[in-house]
């Protein structure tokens, strides 16, 4: 392959590609603003300049500085085989010097109250490139604040106008909301008049923008970045499969991102996702064990509730009658495999059928400039369906959720899963369920909590780790972010639990010295102290273990997990700040 040499260090590279890529790939650092892999270059912001030689086929080919010497952007300079990048050089550095000091005459210095700070391109460079005094001596000319859209505020003073966010409403999601107003030093970004930023891609402008200009509303003032902790996930909404971080600090979830995939959601996320994890937080949420007494629920313990399910389901069994079981698409296939290998030891002639799917309009596709595949939002608002039917099919096979309604009278007892974002019972399954005991395992409140004969809370998609497969059949894990929330446990501890009880088995009661236990640790900040909930348990779920037992069942399944794509987790980044020791 053609190499090309960029300070000191040669990298291939193929035909066609800039320089600023090849660097980005082979981790050479050349400052970068207005420029973005998933748009357009306009070579705008020119701090990404570089003196650049190349072989001159005139005089032998001899390495000779292209232009005279001139400073070329290396956003929109395409590699030759020879070509020899210089980024480091006097000339260059003048020139990122420069910039930086032009960027930052009008910047206001609002960095300790600005939601940016910690993860600000500006203040980056201006660390590293910039001269560590201001020179100018004038006026600092004003820009007013703008209510942008219904998520998204704009601090106008903050921008460098590097327009990755106006080519974004241009190229990818093509509503074209924004535009450059005024002219020289008076310039800004804004909406078009009655035009708000409201898309369904519209806050990806918040990840684009590298300093503190376009912010978001549901993240302002919230929390600093730098106590934030990542965990890889996966899109816990809707069949596409996305890619996120779900960024988190002392046991709360405090904000969703995307997370570059190329094969998946390339960089880009919907709103649909970045702002439907509320319901983790929610005052709705089911957070103990209750169970049907003297008619009415009650809340008990987690062996009560075990205790009150296994009698239902065994007394179904003994009036002749089958026991049934609907597995909701938003659960992992791990959690699925084991309800199912749960309920099959119980009755072995159990019913098995899938959760409602879903279903909201049409997928809907989005230009991607420099990528392989367009952006899909999709229509199917479930996680895992795929992944759940590969699963119920394992066991024999499966019906949809529909013939359940319609035949609810015929089981003894049923035992239901939610999990859902929002309440998803519809006055037939209200109604399909009134004369039938049911077990219910629910993350928020609804109808059926007060007519079931058992509520188990469950945790939702932050509290777990496990493997959604989405609509192309792609089978990607992810992480547990936060502790279990209240007194929920997740799908598969549960199946766990009360296989253990009806072999006949006891539950292990942890035990917290002290009643208290520290909610996600740091160095550097105040832990979060809350009196510990000691829960019962079995054998304590682990979703690498289920995947394991799922390649023993049948070859299907052992296909299915073994092509189960594991996510890396974010590199630590070591800082290059001094330390001193006070």
């Amino acid at each position: 392959m053609p190499t090309i040499t960029i300070n000191g260090t040669a990298c291939e590279f193929t035909k066609g590609e800039r320089i600023i890529d090849i660097a980005n790939r082979n981790g050479t650092e050349i400052p970068q603003y207005c420029y973005h892999p998933g748009l357009s270059a306009p070579a705008q912001c020119r701090i990404c300049l570089a003196e650049i030689h190349a072989p001159n086929p005139r005089n032998d080919g001899k390495i000779e500085p292209m232009m005279g010497g001139k400073l070329l952007p290396t956003c929109v300079t395409e590699a030759t085989e020879g070509m020899v990048v210089f980024t480091e050089n006097p000339k260059a550095m003048a020139n990122q010097k420069a910039v930086m000091e032009f960027l930052l005459i009008n910047h206001p210095l609002d960095c300790p109250v600005c939601d940016q700070a910690g993860e600000c391109g500006l203040q980056d460079y201006s660390y590293e490139y910039g001269r560590g005094y201001s020179r100018f001596q004038e006026q600092k000319v004003k820009s007013p604040k703008k209510n942008m859209g219904p998520n998204i505020y704009m601090y106008s003073d903050r921008c460098i106008l590097c327009t990755r966010c106006v080519r974004f409403t241009d190229e990818v999601s093509e509503t074209k909301e924004l535009m450059i107003d005024g002219r020289g030093n008076k310039a800004t970004i804004d909406i078009f008049p009655g035009v708000p930023l409201d898309n369904p891609l519209a806050s990806n402008v918040v990840d684009l923008c590298p300093v503190g200009s376009l912010l978001d509303k549901d993240f302002l003032f919230a929390q600093r970045v730098w106590f934030l902790k990542k965990t890889a996930g996966i899109d816990p909404l809707t069949s596409s499969g996305d890619n996120i971080w779900i960024e988190h600090n002392q046991g709360k979830l405090h904000r969703i991102k995307p997370r570059d995939n190329m094969e998946m959601n390339t960089w880009w996320m919907t709103d649909e996702v970045r702002y439907g994890w509320k319901f983790v937080h929610s005052e709705g949420r089911i957070k103990a064990p209750a169970r049907r007494e003297h008619g009415m629920m009650v809340p008990t313990s987690w062996i009560g509730a075990y205790k009150q399910v296994l009698s239902t389901l065994r007394d179904a069994k003994g009036a002749g009658k089958k026991t049934a079981i609907s597995i909701s698409p938003m659960l992992t296939m791990e959690e699925a495999f084991e309800l199912c290998t749960m309920i099959r030891a119980i009755d072995p002639d159990s019913a098995l059928f899938l959760g409602p799917v879903p279903i909201s309009g049409e997928d809907k596709s989005y230009a991607n400039p420099n990528a392989t595949k367009p952006f899909v939002i999709r229509a199917e608002k479930a996680p895992n369906a795929r992944g759940v039917r590969i699963v119920l099919e394992a066991f024999g096979g499966f019906k949809e959720f529909g013939t359940l309604i319609r035949s609810a009278g015929e089981y003894g007892a049923v035992v239901l899963t939610g999990n859902y974002s929002s309440d998803w019972v519809t006055d037939e399954t209200a109604g399909a369920f009134k004369d039938t005991p049911i077990v219910l395992i629910d993350t928020l409140s609804t109808r059926l909590c007060a007519s079931a004969q058992v509520v188990l809370p469950s945790s939702t998609f932050a509290e777990k780790s496990g493997s959604f497969m989405n609509a192309d059949g792609v089978a990607q894990h992810f992480d547990q972010a936060l502790p279990t929330q209240h007194s929920s446990k997740n799908e598969g501890q549960i199946a766990n639990d009360l296989m253990q009880l009806a072999a006949g088995d006891e539950l292990d009661e942890p035990i917290v010295a002290g009643g208290i236990q520290i909610v996600d640790e740091q160095p550097g900040q105040v832990p979060a102290a809350s009196d510990a909930i000691a829960m019962v348990r079995g054998t304590l779920f682990d979703d690498g273990l289920a995947r394991e037992r799922m390649s023993e069942m049948n070859a299907p399944l052992r296909e299915v997990a073994q092509g189960v794509r594991v996510l890396e987790a974010e590199a630590a980044v070591e800082s290059d700040m001094p330390m001193v020791t006070l």
